[in-house]
């Protein structure tokens, strides 16, 4: 690093985890941290403003494990609002008891909630928007999920243990539902802790490829768009801060909708017809090589849709799809 909390711009464009020893080593909040759990909080005080936010909370049984209920149909935590001060003072109470609850306080955007924190604690990120948020907790399991926008995250309080498979292992993940989900984003089935590869046998191949990272306070993580992560609290109070952002082509929209619209358009329909679909859907968005489109052999004056992108392109498409879709 040429100084603390920068970041080169080549570590922001690559497409592998990167580790960053000490990226955040610097901040006040995680000189605080390493002082104690109650110095971290009472930093965090000093900013914090009197509101409602979301916690999540589950029985001391789920060891941390913030996932669904044992068939699937409900969840083995529940979300609760709290105030920001009630929050706090819990976190003051946290310990090593086996009976003691799991909670958590997950994604809240640190402006809003501790304004003016940034400006003690600042990274260079020269990025578009990026959206910084908190989180802070209990020892704490999240499941393997994937993120749209790349990643910094930043422990400053407590470790970290990051386990990371490539996209590519999407198959070897056993995803659960897409319209019931924890905290909004798909997770994987598999207990990491306990595999059971009975059930999940192709979960032996996302291990073979995973790469784990431990995280001490005051160190970083790259996370690539797109890259499973599963995120373990191992102290008795831990925070995280981490800068989420979009390049410009993420910003045009989520892939995820147009799965959506995917399984809605081809449900039911017989193996063979999916088959040729497949082959539709490659030729119109997969099918390039070394820039070359598979639409060149159409004028570039008469591509509408399957041309650039500009603004004018996006609202014709916005407005295509929002008529088709209330058809």
């Amino acid at each position: 690093m040429e100084r603390p909390g920068l970041i080169p711009d080549d570590v922001l464009q690559g497409r592998r985890p990167l580790l960053l020893r000490g990226l955040v080593a610097h901040w006040p909040l995680v000189a605080a941290g390493q002082e104690a759990d109650s110095a971290s909080i009472d930093y965090l005080s000093r900013f914090s403003r009197e509101q409602t936010i979301v916690a999540f909370r589950g029985a001391p049984e789920i060891n941390g494990r913030f996932f669904y209920n044992e068939n699937l149909t409900g969840l083995n935590f529940e979300r609760v609002n709290v105030s920001l001060q009630a929050a706090l003072t819990e976190f003051r109470s946290l310990g090593g008891e086996s009976d003691r609850s799991s909670v958590y306080v997950g994604s809240t955007a640190v402006k809003t909630i501790f304004p003016g924190m940034l400006d003690e604690n600042e990274l260079e990120l020269d990025v578009p928007n990026p959206l910084v948020s908190i989180w802070m907790g209990s020892r704490a399991r999240i499941a393997a999920h994937f993120d749209y926008p790349d990643n910094i995250a930043a422990v400053v309080a407590g470790r970290r243990r990051f386990t990371l498979f490539p996209p590519e292992q999407i198959s070897n993940l056993y995803v659960g539902p897409v319209d019931f989900t924890p905290a909004g984003q798909v997770i994987s089935l598999v207990d990491s802790q306990n595999p059971d590869y009975e059930r999940f046998p192709r979960y032996r191949e996302a291990q073979a490829s995973a790469l784990v990272a431990e995280l001490e306070p005051g160190d970083a993580l790259f996370i690539p768009s797109l890259w499973w992560h599963q995120v373990e609290g191992l102290d008795d109070f831990n925070v995280l801060v981490n800068y989420w952002w979009k390049g410009a082509a993420q910003a045009q929209g989520s892939p995820m909708d147009a799965i959506i619209h995917g399984l809605l358009a081809l449900n039911g329909m017989p193996d063979a017809q999916k088959q040729s679909w497949r082959a539709i859907f490659e030729y119109f968005l997969f099918d390039h090589e070394a820039g070359e489109s598979s639409h060149e052999h159409i004028p570039e004056g008469s591509r509408g849709i399957l041309g650039p992108m500009d603004a004018s392109t996006l609202k014709q498409l916005r407005t295509m799809l929002r008529s088709r879709l209330e058809s």
